[in-house]
């Protein structure tokens, strides 16, 4: 690899390869040690193809949750099953690998910033700005899903189809759209422990001690050209276990839990 190879974002290689290491190097612990990461079918990663490969997962916290994923996947690829253990696996990281983000939230600090560089791709949330939600929705920004574009024909995408932290909020139609359009293979992922082990953000260690689940499913089966739009929505938050019907069966306290943690955040305690 040359020093001043970059790919489609103009990203050096080196530069990117050396803060994925710095940065799973410090959060190891954060998954194995502090707390504890249990995966479930990690040998679905080492099967996929180099590119046009979508994830789509719940989402606990801004970070957290990309950061987890990045040692999954890279440890998969290394020959680990269902385990993270030994971090030599981030030597030689998967480089074209990719999530999206909200352009506000990797804008909000250095440390996003420099996050970033890992392998953001940002995009204007239509329906939300400066952590609320606005009556007129904006237009799509063109050069957003040109992104997405570019990153899926390079390599793997991931996303959080509900743009959102907060469980059980609606499936955005634009992952949906992406799916139809581009037609990745698109594995879901089922995430837990991450909001109890972490703040908001994810960069801060709340609670110690917490078992996080890591739930790797196998692709969905989708009918690119008959599927409609509301039915891929319906399929995703069915894969991501954050449908309305999957309310029904979280235990009561669980849910009272998650009130108490939602009232928290909003007085921002």
């Amino acid at each position: 690899m040359g020093l001043l190879k970059r790919n489609p974002f103009g990203h050096i290689l080196f530069i990117k390869k050396w803060l994925i290491r710095i940065f799973g190097c410090l959060t190891h612990k954060r998954y194995r040690g502090f707390n504890e990461l249990k995966i479930e079918g990690s040998e679905i990663i080492k099967n996929l193809p180099d590119t046009n490969v979508l994830f789509i997962s719940n989402h606990q916290t801004y970070f957290a949750d990309v950061v987890a994923m990045f040692h999954v996947f890279n440890a998969s690829l290394s020959g680990r099953t269902d385990s993270i253990k030994n971090v030599g696996y981030l030597w030689q990281p998967k480089m074209n690998m990719y999530y999206v983000a909200a352009k506000e939230t990797m804008h909000s600090g250095l440390l996003p910033r420099i996050m970033a560089y890992v392998g953001a791709i940002s995009v204007e949330r239509t329906w939300r700005a400066k952590g609320v939600d606005v009556t007129e929705k904006r237009d799509v920004n063109p050069n957003d899903t040109e992104n997405i574009k570019l990153a899926l024909a390079d390599g793997w995408v991931i996303t959080f189809p509900q743009g959102t932290t907060k469980s059980f909020k609606p499936v955005r139609k634009g992952t949906a759209y992406i799916i139809k359009e581009h037609r990745p293979i698109v594995v879901p992922i089922v995430i837990d422990g991450f909001r109890r082990s972490f703040d908001k953000k994810g960069l801060r260690l709340k609670k110690k001690g917490i078992l996080q689940s890591f739930i790797i499913k196998e692709p969905l089966e989708i009918d690119y050209e008959n599927d409609t739009i509301d039915e891929i929505v319906e399929k995703v938050e069915y894969a991501i276990e954050q449908h309305p019907s999957f309310l029904k069966v979280i235990p009561a306290e669980e849910l009272e839990e998650q009130e108490k943690l939602n009232a928290l955040r909003k007085w921002d305690l």
